[in-house]
C-alpha cells in the first residue's frame, strides 16, 4: 500500500522497514515570480503539481529576510535563479550595531509568510512544506558583501558580533510566525561552515551562537533540513544542531553519503549532481538515483541534489529523478 508523502517521511525519519520506497524532493529558485507571494506560491504549486515530490521546499530569493533593512538586487539570468545584490546596507563597521529591529510583520517578511499559508492551503495537509531560512551569517554576507563580511568579522569582532544577534533575533521571531502557517520544517541554509571561507574556531564563535538564538523556535517542528552549502564544509557540525536531516553537495566534497551515514544517525540527502541534471541525459541520472541508493540501501535517505535545480535543468531529467525511486 502506498504511503502519502508525510508518511513517507516520517516512515524514513524514523527508519521505518514499512517505507514503502526512498522519499524523494527536488527544488529550485523561481525568478522573476519570486518577487511577489501569489506569484511564488503558483510557481511552487506548478512544479509540484507536476513532479509531485515528497515535500515542498519554498525558496524565496534570498533577499526576502533582508529587503526590509533597505538591500536591493536584480534579476540578470543567472542559470541557479538568483539574484545580484546591488545596493547593501553594511558599509562601516559601526552599521551593524545600527541594525533596527525587524518583525515578521515588516512588508516583505509579511509577504513571505502569505506565500506560506497560500501554499499550506493549496497542498493540504499530507505534503510537508518546508521553509527556506538562511543563517544569520548567510544573511550578514549579503548585508555587507563577502569581503566586508570577513574583514569586519576579523577586524572588528565585537560590531559583527551585535549585528548577528540582531540578525537573529529577527529571524527568530520569523520562525515562530511561519509556524502559525502549518510548515512541517524549516530548510536551514549554512553557507559559511567550510574550510575555504572560516576556520571551525571562528564558526563556532560566529557562527554557531547565531544559529542556536535563531533556531530554538523550530526544534518543534518534526522535518527540519540543515543545508551545508559549498566545498570543504565542516560536516560534523550537524552534531551541534538539531537537524534529522542533512544536505550538502555529496557529489561534488566529502563526505559521500555511505560515510555521511556512519557519521551521523539521521537522514541524508542528495545524490544527485547539479551538473548531471543540466549537461547530461536521463541515463546519467538514473545511474546517479541508482548509486546513490546503492551507497545509501535505501535507509535513511532522501534523494536529491547538492543545492538547488538550475532553471535551465530539463524537464526529463527532473521526472527521470523523480521515477527513479519508483
Amino acid at each position: 500500500m502506498s504511503l502519502t508523502h508525510r508518511e513517507r517521511l516520517l516512515a524514513c525519519l524514523a527508519d521505518d522497514p514499512a517505507l514503502d520506497r526512498p522519499p524523494v524532493a527536488l527544488w529550485r529558485h523561481f525568478p522573476v515570480d519570486d518577487q511577489s507571494p501569489d506569484s511564488l506560491a503558483a510557481a511552487t504549486l506548478d512544479f509540484q503539481r507536476r513532479y509531485d515530490f515528497d515535500l515542498v521546499k519554498v525558496t524565496p530569493a534570498s533577499s526576502f529576510c533582508l529587503k526590509d533593512w533597505g538591500v536591493e538586487d536584480v534579476w540578470e539570468g543567472h542559470p541557479e535563479g538568483t539574484r545580484r545584490y546591488t545596493k547593501r546596507v553594511i558599509l562601516r563597521p559601526q552599521d551593524w550595531e545600527a541594525l533596527s529591529r525587524l518583525d515578521p510583520t515588516a512588508p516583505h517578511l509579511a509577504a513571505q509568510l502569505d506565500c506560506l499559508r497560500l501554499l499550506r492551503r493549496a497542498l493540504g495537509p499530507e505534503t510537508p512544506l518546508l521553509q527556506t531560512i538562511f543563517s544569520p551569517l548567510a544573511q550578514a554576507r549579503n548585508l555587507a558583501g563577502s569581503e566586508t563580511l570577513l574583514a569586519h568579522l576579523r577586524l572588528y569582532p565585537e560590531a559583527v558580533r551585535a549585528g548577528l544577534e540582531t540578525i537573529a533575533a529577527a529571524t527568530r521571531r520569523f520562525i515562530e510566525a511561519a509556524l502559525e502557517t502549518g510548515i512541517a520544517g524549516i530548510f536551514y541554509a549554512i553557507q559559511h561552515a567550510r574550510a575555504d571561507l572560516l576556520s571551525l574556531q571562528e564558526y563556532s564563535l560566529f557562527g554557531l551562537p547565531a544559529d542556536r538564538q535563531a533556531l530554538e523556535p523550530a526544534t518543534a517542528l518534526g522535518c527540519n533540513l540543515l543545508h551545508l552549502h559549498g566545498q570543504n564544509i565542516y560536516f560534523d557540525l550537524v552534531r551541534e544542531l538539531p537537524f534529522p536531516i542533512v544536505n550538502w553537495h555529496d557529489r561534488e566534497t566529502p563526505p559521500s553519503l555511505t560515510e555521511a551515514q556512519a557519521r551521523f544517525g539521521g537522514v541524508v540527502c542528495g545524490g544527485l549532481s547539479q551538473n548531471t541534471l543540466v549537461y547530461r541525459g536521463p541515463r546519467e541520472v538514473r545511474q546517479e538515483a541508482a548509486d546513490a541508493l546503492a551507497q545509501t540501501g535505501g535507509r535513511r535517505f532522501l534523494l536529491g541534489t547538492g543545492c538547488v535545480v538550475p532553471v535551465i535543468a530539463s524537464h526529463g531529467n527532473l521526472l527521470t529523478a523523480r521515477r527513479s525511486v519508483e
